[in-house]
């Protein structure tokens, strides 16, 4: 666990500095970002960022260029570093958060995030009108998906930090995402308690247990589950991804979940469409 200090648009943790402007003298530039290793050898970055600019989409391809340049390394100093280029936007957290998710959302719908497109292939795929998203991270797709998609959505996530940011998120639009802390192995809801049961971008997250987070899904889900993965040459370890997932990948979860003819697709990575009136209840 990381301990964080912000003070005047400075971001603190065990492992990295982030602020706004550059971080002292003999720091490095990498696209927008200026970096260097302090004299406490904590990783310092440096960033031009506001609350016009910063974005999901932004921040993640900035902080990209210094995992490839082998500065940022891991998926803890990757997350501390994102949080702090979004908390040192602005004097006050509360509009930080705020212009992050209006800016993302924004990027979303104009088709601007790499994300787009597996969004707008996974809403494409929800059937009926009630939808859980498990592992939604910020929730910037339940929050989609209540946007004129689905009458009722609900949403979990592991971290008590993502749920209450989203849950704040969707109060300050007065959607109607009802959001809980629960594991993607264990979901906290009823059998049969949503048509739709969405898995995007989740399952090479887990250490293992694909299989069981599948069936809890089917379990909770009425009429389907949708799961979406990226391909990856190597499993990207700064987004905390454990595995490296192929499409034969795919094919083994519908045949241990007793579909082999379930329907399986590439668009921006892999899909496996399940129906849960087949999973034997």
């Amino acid at each position: 666990m990381t301990t964080a200090l912000l003070s005047q648009t400075r971001f603190v943790t065990d492992c990295v500095v982030v602020q706004q402007g550059s971080p002292g003298s003999g720091a490095q530039r990498v696209g927008a970002l200026q970096w260097r290793h302090g004299r406490t050898g904590r990783l310092e970055i440096g960033h031009h960022l506001d609350l016009a600019t910063v974005s999901d989409t932004r921040m993640v391809a900035e902080l990209e260029g210094l995992v490839q340049r082998g500065v940022l390394k891991g998926r803890q100093q990757f997350e501390d570093a994102a949080t702090g280029v979004i908390l040192t936007c602005a004097d006050d957290a509360g509009d930080c958060w705020r212009a992050f998710y209006a800016n993302s959302l924004r990027e979303l719908s104009a088709g601007r995030s790499p994300f787009a497109p597996i969004h707008r292939r996974a809403l494409s795929l929800i059937s009926g009108s009630s939808l859980l998203e498990v592992g939604c991270c910020f929730g910037f797709f339940a929050l989609q998906a209540a946007a004129g998609h689905c009458a009722d959505v609900y949403a979990c996530d592991i971290s008590a930090g993502a749920v209450r940011l989203l849950d704040e998120a969707a109060r300050q639009r007065t959607s109607n995402v009802q959001v809980e802390c629960g594991d993607a192995l264990a979901l906290p809801y009823p059998d049969d308690f949503v048509d739709t049961v969405t898995l995007i971008h989740l399952l090479e997250h887990l250490p293992g247990g694909a299989d069981i987070a599948i069936a809890e899904a089917l379990r909770v889900a009425r009429r389907r589950v949708v799961i979406a993965v990226p391909y990856e040459q190597v499993a990207s370890a700064h987004f905390g991804h454990h595995h490296t997932l192929t499409p034969q990948t795919l094919t083994r979860w519908a045949e241990t979940a007793g579909q082999p003819d379930a329907l399986t697709f590439s668009d921006h990575g892999g899909w496996l469409v399940l129906a849960a009136d087949h999973n034997g209840r």
